[in-house]
């Protein structure tokens, strides 16, 4: 994945060397460790998040190798999987998927995909590596897939690279998933009867389904402007990467044509974001590593899919310009099935959408001053049906609301540019007694400016929160926070070979849940980096 170009000044910079940060164990630093170098050298601490654990129960278990591979181009990995035979028959508590990589010399930060049957369960970035090399790992909870993890699978795998005389990073990886029988302390969990990988353009669903969701593995990536489209302006500015609409983009998903769900993309900041690799060294930006789906309820639908024929379910990302490609959509739909009915019935009842709101204004600069792109967006979708289940009808509403504000600006020929941005994305799912509420809020603020000496400089805070409180009955039965923020300030010279860039930087990742989505219910770290050194890493929970 290629940088965003500040100006053409800028398109040197992508000779990166540097490390992605990778979830796994904290590397603790004894107190004897001397002081951060006074700039970056060859090497620097392995990568790391702040993030927790896949909490693991004290049961049996039992790992299996799902995909191991070198990856050097575009050919993927493919193999096939068996299930364990000693933990259970599909009966388990917990399975956690674990990448673990290494690679050293001089590499392109990566985007990554492992499917399972056709189902994706990781879509991942990859460290760009020192001279000396790193290594990094990847975890991530994969039990509710146990439906496709019950049986025999093809395995497929692709990290996309090239290796040639100047990239000479070599992606080398080993998956496995850990499974974890169940017992009386840690139970099965609820999890699909079935998992369905969208990857034909109709798909037909059982008679039978009383619940259905759709995650979506959306990311903008691949190189050229949507890997920014945080940052695109509208056609006619004077800015490397135009868009007709400017930088307002939705995933939608829609049933026959019709809208059925709506959602803010996550802005995810590569390792080589922001045209400053320095800043990701050891610490990466929220959800770099373990990119997590948008996810829908459509149960609203599930009366109309019911029906035994196929039925069309697409995603589109709104704002993307026509025939422009840049987004990768993969999509998987969980189902729950009424075992005690061959056929569930019932009837989509509501269906409400606001018409969607955006602009893009281009305010041009004036002797002396900055562009300037202000841009707005909203929408708002209400859906809402009944299923008539073997326990009575149960009745499914879902609103959801989107909402972008975005100040973008620069100067000629960038060499100062500057993005502040908010996005919002509210959901309230009723189903039944039960009301789901999630309030979630993602936040860019950053600058980089090219300056004496060709010093560049970038400053920049991300944040992923999520809000998430469950009623029933109208009571409060459970509140749940997610608070992940990154800071970052790093400096180097541009247009020279590594051993000249004299690079320093500073960052700060902190990680906290609090509630039912924690471990102990409260889950707080912060890791602090200077020049590549861990300077502070803290849990106060």
């Amino acid at each position: 994945m290629r940088r965003h170009r500040i100006t053409g000044l800028l398109g040197a910079l992508v000779l990166a060397a540097g490390a992605l940060a990778a979830t796994g164990p904290a590397h603790g630093l004894p107190r004897a460790d001397p002081p951060p170098p006074a700039e970056f050298g060859t090497d620097w601490h392995d990568p790391l998040t702040a993030a927790p654990p896949v909490a693991r129960p004290a049961t049996r278990s039992c790992q299996v190798t799902l995909a191991q591979a070198q990856f050097r181009d575009f050919t993927p990995y493919r193999g096939t999987y068996t299930p364990p035979t000693g933990c259970g028959a599909a009966d388990w508590s917990v399975v956690v998927l674990r990448l673990e990589g290494k690679v050293k010399g001089r590499q392109y930060d990566r985007l990554g995909h492992l499917s399972l049957g056709g189902v994706e369960i990781l879509r991942t970035s990859t460290p760009q590596p020192s001279p000396d090399g790193i290594t990094w790992s990847v975890e991530k909870d994969v039990t509710r897939y146990r439906d496709t993890l019950a049986r025999p699978q093809p395995v497929e795998m692709l990290i996309g690279n090239v290796v040639d005389d100047t990239y000479t990073g070599v992606i080398d990886v080993t998956v496995t998933l850990t499974f974890h029988a169940a017992d009386p302390r840690t139970p099965v969990p609820d999890t699909p009867d079935r998992v369905l990988p969208l990857t034909a353009p109709t798909i037909t669903t059982p008679r039978n389904t009383e619940r259905l969701l759709a995650e979506v593995y959306a990311t903008g990536s691949g190189g050229g402007c949507e890997e920014y489209w945080y940052l695109t302006t509208p056609a006619g500015a004077p800015y490397s990467c135009t868009a007709d609409g400017g930088p307002h983009r939705e995933v939608r998903i829609s049933v026959d044509g019709r809208l059925a769900g709506i959602a803010a993309p996550f802005p995810t900041v590569w390792t080589g974001g922001w045209s400053n690799p320095f800043l990701w060294y050891v610490t990466p930006g929220p959800r770099a590593f373990d990119v997590q789906p948008v996810r829908y309820d459509l149960t609203p639908f599930a009366a109309l899919l019911n029906d035994g024929r196929p039925h069309r379910i697409e995603v589109t990302v709104a704002g993307l310009p026509a025939g422009q490609s840049g987004w990768s959509t993969p999509t998987n739909l969980l189902l729950w099935q009424d075992e005690a009915r061959q056929v569930v019935t019932g009837a989509l009842t509501r269906h409400e959408e606001n018409a969607p709101a955006g602009h893009s204004r281009w305010t041009p600069a004036g002797p002396g001053e900055q562009h300037r792109v202000d841009t707005g967006g909203d929408h708002r979708l209400t859906v809402a049906g009944y299923l008539n289940t073997s326990r009575g009808r149960v009745a499914t509403t879902v609103t959801r609301s989107v909402h972008l504000t975005s100040a973008h600006r620069w100067t000629e020929g960038e060499s100062h540019d500057a993005l502040n941005a908010t996005w919002t994305d509210r959901e309230s799912v009723t189903h039944g007694p039960t009301t789901v509420r999630t309030d979630r809020t993602y936040t860019m603020d950053g600058e980089t400016t090219l300056g004496a000496g060709d010093r560049l400089r970038t400053v920049l805070s991300l944040g992923d929160r999520a809000d998430t409180v469950t009623l029933r009955g109208g009571r409060t039965v459970d509140v749940s926070r997610l608070d992940d923020r990154y800071t970052g300030d790093a400096t180097y010279t541009a247009n020279v070979p590594r051993d000249q860039r004299h690079a320093v930087a500073t960052t700060s990742a902190r990680h906290r849940v609090y509630g039912s989505q924690a471990p102990g219910g409260c889950y707080d770290r912060t890791v602090d980096t200077v020049q590549g050194t861990v300077t502070v890493d803290r849990r106060r929970c």
